[in-house]
């Protein structure tokens, strides 16, 4: 839009020395043309030294400039924690006497470096509930399903699609805060096998507090005075073979039918809205209180435990795979379509070698355009990614 104020690029970076510890650029249509980005990237890098920490928008996230902005303040704001963290895993495994390449999963379900973890920290956020769809994928052997993964406090559910969760295409927030960055299509709720249940008015009412990881201590079942949905599982008969059961046999049988009503009506509703189409899609129940999950759901074609589906977020990121991505506005007028699509897909590939992944087996998972019809010489934007099995040195 217009030229680069170099000098006013210093003059900003002169006076954040010594005040801040990182910078965030964000420049207009910076994913179409990231020129002044880098250029201004480098400025500060000359003001400030080569080790400065700069969050730089088109790596972060896409069209629409607020968002995109939004998600590069915050990437630049977890630089510090990231790097501690990074630090941390690292010298854990050189206690151990461990030299090996280290990876982080990241928020599609792939993996990146070390390095590009402390780089692009924001990146990393949602990792969590991907990587148990990943792994409910591998574990249940299905490419397309529905995934819920039901933890202590909250279930997540989302949608594979050709064995990877499907992206969101909506602006994300974190905090409050309109982002968007590479996030999974994802809906939480709370409910899971701490959620607390109490009879109220002559009813039920389940959570939305929980007691989290403490069910193992605080729910009737295991010795505890709070009753939980892991209790009403278990005199319900959904959950056999943890904690005691005869602490529950005061339960009325009301309760019990009233909170589980509740449970399956909510993993009913998030399956529907999780589905983007009227075709019926397996349902593959996860995690440690995946045992709330009903046998049958209304739309769903069969519910799926998988073996060692308590453990299917270590497992998903035990499998993951690198992968490089593009997100570009190509002008098809000047370049053609092809060759505009063939330049995506060379810069993903590369991305994903550079992240680790073997180049003898490296492969497009998904190719996405959006025409932008405001944009002239038929502007399209292109995203690309590519993933790959880790190469074995």
């Amino acid at each position: 839009i217009s030229p680069l104020d170099e000098q006013a690029v210093r003059d900003f970076a002169q006076k954040c020395k010594g005040v801040v510890n990182a910078i965030a650029v964000s420049c207009a249509f910076a994913p179409a043309n990231y020129e002044q980005e880098l250029r201004a990237a480098a400025i500060i890098a000359e003001e400030l030294g080569e080790d400065f920490a700069v969050s730089l928008s088109h790596q972060v996230g896409a069209i629409g400039l607020l968002e995109r902005e939004n998600a590069t303040i915050l990437n630049a704001s977890l630089f510090g924690v990231a790097k501690r963290v990074v630090d941390g895993f690292q010298s854990a495994l050189l206690s151990h006497g461990l030299k090996v390449d280290s990876y982080l999963t990241q928020n599609d379900g792939t993996l990146m470096t070390a390095e590009e973890a402390i780089r692009l920290p924001i990146l990393t956020v949602g990792s969590g509930p991907t990587n148990s769809m990943r792994g409910a994928c591998a574990l249940a052997k299905l490419s397309d399903a529905l995934v819920i993964d039901v933890g202590g406090t909250s279930a997540d559910v989302g949608i594979l699609i050709d064995g990877f969760p499907r992206e969101s295409s909506a602006a994300v927030e974190v905090g409050g805060v309109r982002t968007n960055f590479r996030m999974p299509d994802l809906i939480s709720i709370g409910l899971g096998g701490g959620t607390l249940v109490r009879e109220e008015d002559g009813g039920v009412r389940v959570g939305p507090d929980s007691v989290g990881y403490r069910v193992v201590t605080e729910a009737l079942i295991t010795g505890g005075s709070t009753l939980t949905l892991s209790d009403i599982s278990t005199k319900g008969g959904r959950l056999d073979g943890f904690g005691d059961a005869s602490k529950v046999s005061g339960v009325k049988d009301a309760t019990v039918t009233a909170a589980l009503a509740w449970v399956d009506e909510q993993v009913q509703i998030l399956c529907d809205r999780m589905k983007a189409s009227r075709t019926s899609l397996p349902l593959i129940a996860v995690g440690g209180g995946s045992h709330l999950v009903p046998d049958s759901i209304p739309g769903v074609a069969g519910v799926i435990r998988p073996a060692h589906h308590s453990v299917a977020n270590a497992f998903g990121a035990a499998i993951a795979e690198a992968s490089g991505a593009v997100d570009r506005v190509y002008r098809y007028e000047a370049e053609g379509r092809d060759a505009c699509l063939d330049d995506a897909k060379r810069l993903a590939t590369e991305a994903a070698i550079r992240a680790g992944a073997d180049v003898d087996h490296v492969r497009i998972t998904s190719v996405v355009e959006v025409p932008m019809s405001y944009l002239p010489g038929q502007g399209c934007r292109v995203q690309v990614k590519a993933a790959g099995p880790l190469a074995i040195h």
